[in-house]
């Protein structure tokens, strides 16, 4: 195929998306839109982590993590996490006071160079990978217009890649975590920039042709053990493309149905319930908000990394970017708790990369703790005997007298 292939959907043949899908209008409230109670503090923000393809207990799977973030949720009054905790295949769970950003985004976020800035909705742009069979291609197709149809999402235009993607992925043998590539990343940028040019899209679901595992290559992820072979690769994909275009973008990835398993594992189920893990993507993109690169000071109602009060992460999974730059800041410092329960194949504690944090046992104490953060009240304060006295210390002033000052151990 030379030639990129670019068409409407195929549904709605008299749908004008141009004359129908109008730029939104900027949003000009703050953050506090998420609440609709009148109140003299600021709004709490916490953001959810569990990086992708690294086999963590909880979120190394189909979508097993959104339990949690919809408790979270509910706590907080802003909860900014990416797509490997929200999304589940087929399932997904509307959340309106949550931001959907992309993993890459999320870490420039957390080092203070992006903003986020949130949006009415996004017009969708879909790429679907040459390599992708026809049949299979279909289906997807029929997801879009259904989640069109079913759901009102703004899905406006699909583009076929010119040149098939060739995923690539293995298991890094020094981290344990999957990765992999795509042998023409040339041609998955030419295929967004023709969505952004002739449609106007901002934001971008990649749907690419994975190469079919065996059976026993899956099996162990089938049953909730191991890590997801295909995590990796996906954010991969979808770093590739944030980076380059600073839009919103998730991917799905195209397969074909694997043998029916009656002793499926629960966490994993949300991935064989259909053709493709499309639905969630499409969603979660319809509202995700946009990327503002912070040359100057950001836009009125825009989100940065000091409004952050809180991060919560697996115990092991405190070495990344995002994380390690939340902990370093210097301007209102969030709290860090670190769920041990959540294990991963990783190694990095808060002990061994050097950051202070709240350890606790599971995400009920770590909504807990967020709880009583959020209140302002120090969440030591609500365990027993974990509050000592005051203690006193001196201080020397240039002209060599002392003075006593009272301090309390903090969170």
């Amino acid at each position: 195929m030379t030639a990129l292939l670019s068409r409407p959907l195929p549904s709605f043949p008299t749908f004008q998306h141009r004359s129908v899908f109008k730029s939104t209008p900027s949003v000009k409230t703050s953050v506090s839109c998420f609440n609709s109670k009148h109140s003299f503090k600021r709004d709490y923000t916490s953001v959810m982590i569990v990086p992708t393809g690294v086999g963590a207990a909880i979120g190394g799977y189909a979508g097993d993590a959104l339990p949690v973030a919809r408790a979270l949720s509910s706590v907080v009054d802003c909860l900014i996490t990416h797509p490997n905790v929200l999304n589940a295949a087929m399932l997904y769970w509307p959340m309106p006071n949550a931001l959907y950003v992309e993993g890459y985004a999320l870490d420039r976020f957390a080092e203070g160079l992006w903003a986020l800035k949130p949006v009415h909705q996004n017009k969708v742009g879909l790429i679907l990978d040459c390599g992708i069979e026809e049949e299979l291609r279909v289906r997807h197709l029929q997801v879009a217009d259904a989640a069109r149809a079913s759901l009102g999402l703004p899905v406006v235009e699909y583009v076929v890649t010119d040149t098939p993607l060739q995923v690539e992925k293995w298991v890094d043998p020094k981290s344990g975590q999957s990765t992999g590539r795509i042998k023409h990343p040339e041609s998955l940028l030419r295929a967004v920039q023709a969505l952004i040019k002739r449609s106007q899209v901002n934001a971008v679901a990649v749907v690419g042709r994975f190469p079919d595992d065996d059976f026993e290559d899956t099996d162990d992820y089938r049953q909730g053990m191991g890590i997801d072979l295909l995590a990796g690769v996906e954010a991969v994909i979808s770093h590739l493309v944030v980076k380059e275009f600073q839009i919103p973008c998730a991917h799905a990835p195209a397969l074909l149905p694997v043998p029916l398993c009656p002793y499926l594992c629960p966490k994993s189920a949300a991935e064989e319930l259909g053709y493709t893990f499309l639905p969630c993507v499409l969603a979660g993109l319809s509202i995700a908000p946009q990327y503002l690169v912070k040359n100057s000071e950001p836009e009125h109602g825009c989100i940065v990394a000091s409004d952050v009060d809180s991060v919560i992460l697996p115990i092991d999974a405190c070495g990344g970017p995002g994380a390690l730059a939340f902990a370093q800041t210097k301007a209102n410092k969030p709290l860090i708790v670190a769920v041990e329960e959540n294990e991963t194949v990783l190694d990095d504690t808060p002990d061994k990369v050097g950051i202070e944090a709240i350890k606790v046992s599971n995400y009920w104490e770590a909504i807990g703790v967020i709880a009583a953060h959020k209140a302002g009240v120090n969440p030591q304060s609500l365990r027993r005997d974990r509050i000592s006295n005051l203690q006193h210390t001196r201080l020397f002033l240039t002209n060599g007298y002392a003075v006593q000052s009272a301090s309390t151990n903090g969170y």
